[in-house]
């Protein structure tokens, strides 16, 4: 909302649910992290499940999904707050206060049928459980309308999915998931399948990378799927992830800068503590000017990530504006961690503390939901095409 002085501040409603959310995190679950491995990236059942229950009275649980079905159902703006405080803990790159917030279905489930809802995205909201999403194949995951291979041939009541898809997270540890295989050739010949985990011919296997935990790589062969799987109509799973893509990604861009925040945060408070050749760290300029660089820096991109969220709330094209926000909050993030590890030295580096995890955990969100050159190549375009403008 405007102020009487012309500057954009939140509302009531939003600093409370921020105050929830922020409070949430360092009261249930900064404490058990200091219990837990270095690199753990999910809290312990009896933690979680306890957790879990105090955030659904909080009404900060399944954040993207509707209150229909059980979820908090929050407006995108909602949802970037939420989740930029979320991720303020050792594990929230990836899965924020540990899961503690409820895992959302995909998007894309609410496209379908009233049946396949009650079938899969209630029980799955109820109970916590997670879903993936598999759309990245190995010939290239950044436009999937020409680049997916996988097909589904019609045979009687089933598809049959032949294919691979790669770089898909939390697919071991979830019931089921949607995949986007090919039904017929061009643009439109991308459909959107609901696939249970245990469905014959579905095999799995990790692919280690950098961060704690690791994607996996789907296998389909001969996979058999029931026709009502079929998300919405055949040959619009394309129009259906754009949908889910473009809204995905900003949060994602707030959970970067909820981590560069905390990062800084560390990192002052070390140089406010730390003496070196006779005077505190934080009384050298070149420390000084890491800090001062590193919250404009992140100011700026949440007032990015923010206007991306407003203009999705007002009903506005948005997608300029999601990859202007996700490009400037991952870049961002990753610099400020990098300034922060530096600041430290040593101590930057070693596991005790989580500097050294969300630097390897910042590098992937360069890539994940679309690398900084696509999301580049977006911008671009609008713009010579004169549909984008920062006017």
């Amino acid at each position: 909302m405007m102020t009487d002085r012309g500057g954009w501040e939140m509302s009531d409603e939003l600093k409370g649910l921020q105050r929830v959310a922020r409070d949430f995190v360092q009261k249930e679950i900064r404490p058990v992290e200091e219990t837990l491995p270095f690199d753990a990236f999910k809290l312990p059942p009896d933690v979680l499940a306890a957790a879990s229950k105090k955030a659904r009275q909080a009404g900060i649980w399944c954040i993207a999904s509707p209150a229909q079905y059980g979820g908090s159902e929050m407006s995108l703006l909602e949802q970037v707050i939420v989740a930029e405080e979320a991720s303020q803990c050792r594990m929230g790159a990836y899965v924020p206060a540990g899961g503690a917030f409820g895992w959302d279905p995909p998007n894309v489930v609410y496209r379908g049928t009233e049946e396949q809802i009650q079938k899969y995205a209630v029980p799955t909201i109820a109970s916590g459980g997670k879903t993936f999403v598999a759309i990245s194949e190995p010939s290239g995951g950044s436009d999937p309308a020409r680049s997916i291979q996988t097909t589904a041939v019609r045979d009687g009541d089933h598809y049959v999915l032949n294919g691979t898809k790669v770089w898909i997270s939390a697919a071991n540890y979830s019931d089921w998931g949607v995949v986007f295989a090919r039904t017929s050739a061009g643009r439109n010949g991308v459909s959107c399948f609901i696939v249970e985990k245990d469905t014959p011919g579905l095999s799995m296997k990790l692919i280690p990378v950098i961060r704690s935990w690791y994607p996996c790589e789907l296998s389909f062969e001969d996979c058999r799927v029931p026709v009502e799987n079929l998300i919405g109509d055949e040959g619009r799973g394309f129009a259906l992830a754009q949908q889910w893509l473009v809204h995905g990604r900003v949060p994602y861009a707030a959970a970067t800068l909820g981590i560069a925040s905390a990062a800084l945060e560390l990192a002052i408070d070390y140089a406010k503590n730390r003496e070196v050749f006779g005077s505190k760290l934080a009384d050298k300029q070149a420390i000084q000017w890491m800090v001062a660089d590193s919250e404009i820096e992140i100011r700026a991109s949440r007032g990015l990530v923010y206007n991306a969220a407003w203009k999705a709330d007002m009903g506005q094209d948005f997608k300029l504006e999601a990859s202007i926000a996700k490009v400037s909050a991952t870049e961002t993030a990753g610099r400020v961690v990098d300034r922060c590890i530096q600041v430290l030295g040593g101590m930057g580096v070693a596991k005790e503390l989580p500097l050294e995890r969300w630097y390897r955990e910042m590098r992937i969100k360069r890539i994940g939901e679309g690398p900084s050159e696509v999301h580049r190549m977006v911008v671009a375009r609008q713009l010579l095409s004169g549909k984008g403008s920062s006017r």
